[in-house]
């Protein structure tokens, strides 16, 4: 019986109803990512993603599970960090050159590209290699 059920059907009252439910732990904690990202950037995320992905909707749950096991791998300041040097490694000109020039540029965009492949494999976004 679904909580919403539960509380229409008794005679506690909403006020009562809402502090029970509030007080009870949160279900599916096991399947959390192990760091939280702000919903925005989360958002952010998963258009781009079904942007890429043949724009289409469909694809909302696998891009929201690729994001997930990135949260699985890279604290939110990490995340930023990474995919800003992914997505900026192809800037031309003397302004790009701080995200594609220095070994640590490099070396945090390919991980990204490659933790992100990973999780896009996992979650069914990319053919797996046979």
């Amino acid at each position: 019986m679904t909580m919403q059920r539960l509380c229409q059907q008794t005679t506690l009252g909403l006020m009562s109803c809402a502090l029970v439910i509030f007080s009870l732990p949160a279900s599916g904690d096991e399947d959390a990512p192990v760091y939280n990202y702000p919903t925005q950037a989360r958002v952010e995320y998963v258009n781009e993603c079904i942007a890429r992905h043949e724009d289409s909707l469909a694809n909302m749950y696998q891009c929201s599970c690729a994001i997930d096991r990135i949260a699985n791998v890279l604290n939110y300041d990490e995340f930023v960090n990474a995919i800003t040097f992914a997505r900026y490694s192809g800037l031309p000109g003397e302004g790009g050159g701080i995200f594609r020039d220095s070994d640590q540029a490099r070396a945090t965009a390919k991980r990204f590209r490659e933790l992100e492949t990973q999780a896009q494999r996992e979650c069914g976004l990319l053919k797996s290699k046979s």
